[in-house]
């Protein structure tokens, strides 16, 4: 895969070339290399198969169209190019674009006009807004920036608390009230020891309190649990046991759940011109998506990357069957911890060029409003 890392000119990275590409780098003269690019800049431009005459045309140097057809014969060979057709274009192959993508493509850049309003986009009433809404924005904006299809997948946000306590509801039970920094709420039900008095409800409540507010749920647990050994002398039995009660049940993982994901602008992927098997193709796509299976490989593997992560084709299998393409970006949350990732799916002639730097900066901008919300 190729990553990009954000902040940097991406123009100037070093990228992680796989061993495959730097196979192909050895075995291509400057010629083969020129004749290579120059196609796949055209297929991208027009989404057309290129042919040697029309080929000959836009290289640098003069070439007849023999030439350019042997060269392009080479190509074929090491199946970097095919013929999607019977015509005597040809268009690159899953392989020649992971090649591409590797070894030969010019990032763009984001202008500062395009970043002001990305940022205005996406920051417009997010100070009021939940998780979801703030992702689900985003992934409309990506789709109209793009002309593809929008996608989020992130965890379950671990709630940042901002208050939190304990309501009897009868002799055996109690509601833990959860509110977040964000202003979330949430109910969870507790077991209370026998014997339990409103008193020590509210002492329970107090500790709880003073030392998980401001923290995620799961980083509460760990620090209360330490604490709990230091404040014996505070604590009487039944509290205790109602602490590490409470404790177990508001910070149960999320780890069982499926992911969020949110996909704005399906309709680009498909138009009037396709045939019915690559219709159907892209249809399986959204079911499959809408399954969530996968999902969580393609959270592991942003968690993995330190910046744009791309897809092509057959390279996930989420996305194999459909032949289209990802581009990728891990957003984190105000502890640094990759959350979720943001990106554009479309056919796999995207235009790389300029949707890397879109997606990155996006990732960037939702990094900052995570951080400024906590």
């Amino acid at each position: 895969m190729v990553f990009f890392k954000f902040g940097v000119n991406l123009n100037n990275m070093t990228k992680n070339n796989s061993s495959a590409s730097k196979d192909f780098l050895k075995v291509l003269n400057d010629r083969s290399q020129n004749i290579f690019k120059r196609l796949v800049e055209r297929y991208l431009d027009t989404g057309e198969p290129v042919g040697s005459r029309q080929l000959s045309r836009l290289l640098d140097v003069s070439l007849s169209p023999a030439s350019v057809r042997n060269v392009m014969m080479d190509l074929e060979e090491l199946g970097l190019i095919a013929a999607p057709h019977t015509s005597a274009g040809r268009a690159p192959t899953h392989q020649g674009l992971r090649f591409f993508v590797d070894a030969m493509l010019e990032i763009g850049t984001v202008d500062e006009s395009e970043k002001d309003s990305i940022k205005a986009t996406i920051s417009q009433g997010a100070d009021d807004e939940e998780f979801e809404d703030l992702l689900t924005k985003a992934s409309s904006m990506l789709s109209g920036l793009t002309n593809g299809a929008g996608m989020v997948i992130a965890t379950k946000a671990d709630m940042i608390l901002k208050h939190i306590e304990f309501v009897r509801l009868d002799k055996q039970t109690a509601m833990a009230i959860l509110v977040g920094a964000d202003g979330h709420v949430e109910n969870r039900i507790i077991e209370l020891p026998l014997g339990f008095s409103d008193s020590a409800l509210i002492k329970a409540s107090n500790y709880l309190s003073h030392h998980a507010i401001g923290s995620t749920l799961a980083k509460a647990k760990e620090v209360l649990f330490s604490q709990q050994k230091i404040d014996e002398a505070e604590l009487d039995l039944l509290t205790k046991g109602l602490v590490k009660a409470g404790l177990t049940t508001i910070s149960k993982t999320n780890a069982n759940q499926k992911p969020i994901l949110i996909v704005r602008g399906r309709a680009n992927l498909i138009n009037d011109t396709m045939a019915s098997s690559e219709l159907a193709r892209v249809r399986e796509l959204f079911d499959e998506l809408e399954s969530k299976q996968g999902l969580i490989d393609l959270l592991a593997g942003a968690d993995e990357a330190q910046g744009v992560r791309i897809f092509i084709g057959s390279e996930n299998k989420l996305f194999s069957l459909s032949g289209s393409s990802i581009i990728l970006s891990p957003f984190k949350d105000v502890s640094n911890n990759v959350v979720g990732a943001l990106g554009v799916i479309g056919p796999t002639r995207l235009n790389y060029a300029r949707i890397v730097p879109v997606v990155d900066y996006t990732a960037h901008v939702i990094s900052k409003i995570m951080a400024s919300k906590s």
